[in-house]
């Protein structure tokens, strides 16, 4: 029998200090008496994050992990707070949500019983929801607090371990609250776990803490992650079990496969562990747009189909029409059709989609976009029109800005496209959490950045159709 194929038992990536001891062996040794055990991958990473100096003091005051969901990254804290209890640490747990810190109480709960201290002689609990505590009876002053973060939350109180549970949504207001409860603490230690941030996060402490300790700026701090380097095809099992190292324990392909729904973007970030590499809160530069430009046209993917965007402005009373290709070399070429008044009716935008190539174009903007579908319909248009919803919008935006800053897009230079893109800047949209785009130049029309943005999200997210070739 073939041995059972497991993901990738180290991270893809790593910053971990040197060190010669560590107590992630008693704190794995306490965690398997309740009868579950620890996975490799979760006893190497408690490991490093347990590791102590000469002075018994922790390698790593600091440490961040980033795995892509359903791996049990969290189970890790678990691991962590229930030596910390134990032990006589005075514990702060942390999460986003009020559900999420109150199903961690559960599970160390159940963790301790299972593994042999009983619930009023060991320890006892406190379980008002939103306020659940652990205080332990024998052998030591050790506390763990469940708490949702605020920015207001944990003042005025002291511990000696902070964990930051879905650290995604760490905002710095919520850092400026909590980072100095561990100050007094002789040997503190500060954790944070999570999945990388997608357009519709709202912290950005656990996006600079890696990238500070990633370029040595903090010191006593350890990280690991388990991620693609740029935008990869999620259907790609060999990536599956390069970036989740529960695949064949706890995770299943089939679950996977499953789970993968028709936006990339998000799948790399949730699937295979994609941080973005640009800054969601800065506008496109001119010098970023100009260096994707090209001379000519570039020579097309063979076959290739063509995919368009409209966007009705309300504040232009304009409608932009847009167009994507792949071409030959794996990128896109983008361009702007035309932008008119509304007013003026869709025949026009009606004869370009009755390009056979045309394959898809997507419409946005209330009000307008059943009127331009029922006139496909009646002048028989092939082309198939896709109404995005607020979340698909708010992802075209962010793959666009990924794909134009990994030179993925290619462009001819209109002037028109220009000024509009260097000169706008993001909006949020509504309360979805992600941005849109406003312009900062009085004249310029960024219905236009959006009608490429939507014709570049169907372009990128299509398949191409090859006929068979049937040979006797």
């Amino acid at each position: 029998m073939s041995e059972k194929r497991l993901g990738r038992q180290t991270p893809t990536s790593s910053v971990v200090l040197p060190y010669t001891q560590s107590l992630g062996g008693d704190a794995i040794e306490i965690y398997n008496k309740s009868g579950r055990t620890a996975l490799e991958w979760q006893e190497r990473m408690t490991e490093d994050i347990m590791a102590l100096n000469d002075e018994k003091l922790w390698v790593h005051m600091k440490f961040g992990w980033s795995v892509p969901r359903r791996n049990g990254k969290s189970e890790i804290l678990i691991i962590r707070a229930i030596y910390g209890v134990s032990h006589g640490e005075r514990v702060l747990y942390t999460a986003h949500r009020t559900t999420t810190s109150h199903n961690a109480w559960e599970k160390i709960i159940e963790r301790l019983s299972k593994a042999g201290f009983k619930e009023g002689e060991d320890f006892k609990t406190t379980k008002q929801f939103g306020l659940e505590r652990i205080q332990w009876l024998k052998d030591g002053e050790g506390i763990i607090n469940f708490r949702t973060r605020s920015s207001k939350g944990g003042l005025g109180e002291g511990y000696d371990l902070l964990i930051i549970d879905e650290a995604q949504e760490y905002t710095s207001d919520q850092e400026s609250a909590l980072k100095y409860v561990v100050t007094d603490s002789k040997n503190p230690q500060t954790l944070m776990c999570g999945t990388p941030p997608t357009v519709v996060s709202s912290g950005t402490v656990f996006l600079e803490y890696r990238k500070a300790t990633y370029t040595g700026e903090n010191a006593d701090s350890g990280w690991a992650e388990w991620s693609v380097p740029k935008l990869s095809n999620v259907h790609d099992v060999e990536l599956w079990y390069e970036t989740n190292p529960s695949l064949g324990s706890v995770l299943s392909e089939r679950t996977i496969r499953s789970e993968l729904g028709g936006d990339q973007v998000d799948d790399n970030i949730q699937r295979l562990g994609l941080w973005l590499k640009y800054n969601q809160k800065s506008a496109i530069s001119l010098e970023e747009w100009r260096a994707v430009e090209t001379a000519d046209i570039p020579k097309l993917k063979a076959n290739a189909r063509l995919y368009f965007g409209a966007k009705y402005s309300k504040i232009s009373g304009n409608v932009s029409l847009a167009v994507a290709v792949k071409t030959d070399d794996g990128k896109i070429f983008v361009e702007a059709v035309d932008c008119r008044n509304i007013r003026g009716g869709n025949g026009w935008i009606i004869e370009y989609l009755r390009n056979p190539k045309a394959a898809k174009i997507a419409v946005d903007g209330a009000g307008n976009q059943d009127i331009l579908v029922e006139e496909m319909k009646n002048a028989f248009v092939k082309c198939k029109a896709i109404l995005p919803t607020v979340k698909e919008v708010i992802n075209a935006n962010a793959l666009l800005e990924k794909n134009l800053f990994d030179s993925r897009i290619c462009h001819k230079g209109q002037p028109a496209l220009t000024q509009a893109i260097s000169n706008c800047e993001h909006r949020a949209i509504r309360n979805a959490g992600g941005f849109g785009y406003s312009s900062i130049l009085e004249g310029a029309d960024v219905s236009l950045i959006e009608a490429v943005s939507l014709a570049h999200w169907l372009c990128a997210n299509s398949k191409e159709n090859f006929k068979q070739k049937i040979s006797y």
